[in-house]
């Protein structure tokens, strides 16, 4: 397994194996694809290791059948990592605000207060806020708060959020932020999303 090796040592008091295992905030932002992919991927690790995960898909369709939230469940429901609770929030797509836009505001909302409740009851210990960074960029929630409240979460909760536009006082939060940028995409040329690669 390879060793990283840390370019700072901060005097914070903490032995290396204090500091290894605090939790964590990832943020994956960026126009370019893959930044819930990545979320997912991290959530593979979580499973493997045998830690509950919680998704949480904002602002994304509830009708729309993510390949990765089948694959997930099944392992979940598989006794043999951890545990899956997958949560809906959206009515549209993330990129787009549509006419309905109110109850996306109010579901994204909702789901919000959710969270925060897993989080007081130290209920997973990795949570996936999938799309999360559209309803802070659209003002639906307060980033304040959300940064407040994952600065003051209890125990070793880790948290990946993913979206476009992610606000900056997010990002100076967070302890691991991925910028994904597109150098080039198929629908660039007109090719629509396809099975097995968009969902």
């Amino acid at each position: 397994m390879p060793q990283g090796q840390p370019s700072v040592v901060p005097d914070d008091g903490l032995t290396t194996r204090q500091r290894r295992n605090r939790p964590l905030v990832f943020v994956h932002t960026g126009i370019g694809k893959g930044k819930s992919t990545a979320a997912f991927g991290l959530a593979l690790r979580a499973w493997n290791q045998g830690w509950p995960i919680g998704v949480f898909q904002f602002v994304k369709s509830a009708k729309w059948k993510v390949g990765e939230e089948n694959a997930l469940r099944v392992l979940g429901a598989s006794g043999e990592g951890g545990s899956v609770d997958w949560h809906k929030m959206g009515e549209g797509w993330s990129w787009v605000q549509r006419d309905g836009q109110m109850d996306n505001e109010e579901k994204a909302r909702e789901g919000w207060e959710q969270v925060k409740r897993d989080l007081a009851a130290e209920t997973y210990k990795l949570y996936v806020l999938d799309e999360f960074a559209y309803p802070l960029h659209w003002g639906w929630i307060d980033t304040d708060e959300v940064v407040e409240v994952l600065r003051s979460r209890p125990g070793t909760q880790h948290v990946v959020i993913t979206g476009r536009n992610a606000p900056e006082k997010l990002v100076d939060f967070a302890d691991l932020v991925t910028d994904m940028s597109k150098v080039k995409h198929p629908m660039d040329a007109g090719q629509k999303g396809q099975r097995g690669i968009e969902w």
